[in-house]
């Protein structure tokens, strides 16, 4: 019986990483994919470690472990270094008789171990792809990221602003333009008037965020959000001079990656919800304030509904490229 090993940081696991323990696995009665794990690392262990046995849950011979990587040493040249992970293979792994990898560390792990090593595409020319260029890039490398792993990566837009600033045709405009999805305003969605309670704002902060984490799962490289927790908080102090604590926490379960607080030079526009015409410029103040109040960053975008638009995608534009 043939036990093989594939091992990494799988930070995060991509396709280049499957295709490796595909390979693996054809040759193989029984392998171990084994996850290395450090205090230092970028990605939480217990997300990568979900992510891997996800993907590889169909497939009832391999097993999925994670292993804290206290036996390398970085000081160490390659060679002094591999001597030490040999050690930790045989004492860990002793059944295992072959390893898969496309890395340079083969070769002397190999010796030092005394198991066979058998290289998969070590030029990377099949799946031209690493963690780090994902890390950096993940958009422009969204093709190799599995589909359970891209809402990490997802950047998350939040058009922001009080009443009537044109956030939710901002967001169907965007979210067309690049091809992806949006969150509308869950608010619309329980409410006819502006008859309602502290219950009611709490139902709808749950639901907000449950719809942007559903939408995650969807988003092509971007999500577009027409409003966010903040907002609700806002509307609960004016409408009832308190804030339920629940509203702060579902905050904290989204992070977006760029605020877009739109100005109120537009035409008013009344509906059924919208009652806060006479006091524009004091709502305008309160949703910057919250914003610098939390020191979150954010672009003021002004001007007419065209320009605004075209404002807006240049900012996404220049989010797309830009590290994580």
């Amino acid at each position: 019986m043939r036990t093989g090993l594939v091992f990494g940081k799988f930070m995060p696991v991509h396709q280049g990483h499957l295709a490796l323990i595909e390979f693996a696995r054809r040759q193989c009665d029984r392998l171990i994919v084994s996850m290395t794990v450090t205090s230092q690392d970028e990605i939480s262990p217990d997300l990568r470690l979900r992510w891997l046995t996800e993907l590889l849950a169909p497939y009832p011979a391999i097993e999925v472990v994670a292993e804290s990587d206290d036996f390398h040493d970085p000081t160490l040249p390659l060679w002094e270094a591999t001597k030490l992970w040999a050690a930790f293979i045989k004492r860990r792994f002793p059944a295992v008789s072959v390893f898969f990898s496309s890395e340079d560390y083969a070769i002397p792990l190999a010796y030092h171990s005394g198991l066979t090593h058998i290289a998969f595409d070590p030029p990377r020319q099949q799946v031209p792809v690493s963690a780090t260029l994902i890390r950096q890039q993940p958009t422009q490398y969204w093709a190799y990221i599995p589909e359970v792993v891209r809402p990490y990566f997802v950047k998350k837009v939040c058009l922001y602003g009080p009443e009537s600033v044109g956030k939710t045709t901002l967001a169907e405009q965007l979210a067309t333009n690049f091809q992806t999805v949006f969150v509308p305003e869950m608010a619309r969605q329980f409410l006819t008037s502006n008859q309602f309670t502290v219950d009611d704002l709490v139902e709808i902060g749950y639901a907000q965020t449950e719809a942007v984490q559903a939408a995650e799962r969807l988003a092509n490289r971007i999500l577009f959000c027409d409003t966010d927790l903040i907002t609700t908080q806002i509307y609960s102090e004016i409408y009832f001079q308190y804030v339920p604590p629940v509203l702060y926490e579902l905050e904290q379960q989204v992070q977006y990656d760029q605020y877009l607080l739109l100005d109120i030079d537009v035409p008013w526009v009344a509906d059924s919800l919208r009652d806060q015409r006479h006091r524009r410029p004091e709502m305008l103040a309160r949703f910057r304030e919250a914003l610098e109040r939390r020191n979150i960053a954010y672009e003021l975008v002004r001007g007419g509904y065209d320009e605004r638009l075209v404002s807006c995608k240049k900012r996404i534009d220049i989010l797309l490229t830009s590290p994580m």
